[in-house]
């Protein structure tokens, strides 16, 4: 299964260089020079970064197949990947580990499907379709998802009155 490290954003200065959207939770052991990422169906099938540094809170990266303006503008929107099957980490799983779970309460109900995590400043943001299509965002924190379960293919969610259709805020 390939990960999304990060995704190659707005061109910056002349020379080829690149804003990153990073997706990974420890950028400064993934971006560094020499590292070489696959990037999918796009017409460059690597990239190695040659130059990497950090200004305003943003990653700026060169890279080796990206020399001036031009090509780093039509590199815009590729996705660096590399081979991942789980996380390592205890409390951090990867997007495609949490597609597709089941969404519960504590007490077994169904609630719906997590389709979507998003990647939001304050917090990551579970995206879950419920039966009847209608999409709830759940804030990804302990107090409202309490336990994920991978290997039994489902979440517990604990969100608050209101945020799940049908529900009408006590």
């Amino acid at each position: 299964m390939k990960v999304t490290v990060a995704r190659i954003g707005k061109a910056h200065g002349l020379k080829g260089e690149v804003a990153l959207d990073v997706r990974t939770d420890i950028p400064e052991q993934r971006l560094v020079p020499g590292a070489v990422f696959e990037t999918g169906d796009s017409g460059l099938p690597q990239l190695t970064i040659t130059k990497v540094r950090q200004a305003s809170g943003r990653w700026y990266v060169g890279f080796e197949q990206i020399t001036d303006r031009n090509g780093a503008e039509d590199a815009r929107g590729i996705e660096l990947l590399i081979d991942g099957e789980t996380s390592d980490e205890d409390d951090a799983w990867y997007v495609h580990e949490l597609v597709g779970l089941a969404a519960e309460r504590p007490d077994g109900s169904r609630v719906g499907e997590v389709v979507e995590l998003l990647d939001l400043p304050a917090h990551d943001v579970l995206v879950v379709k419920e039966s009847s299509g209608n999409r709830a965002m759940i804030p990804f924190i302990e107090a409202f998802v309490p336990e994920v379960d991978v290997p039994g293919g489902r979440v517990i969610v604990t969100p608050p009155y209101g945020l799940l259709e049908g529900e009408d805020v006590e």
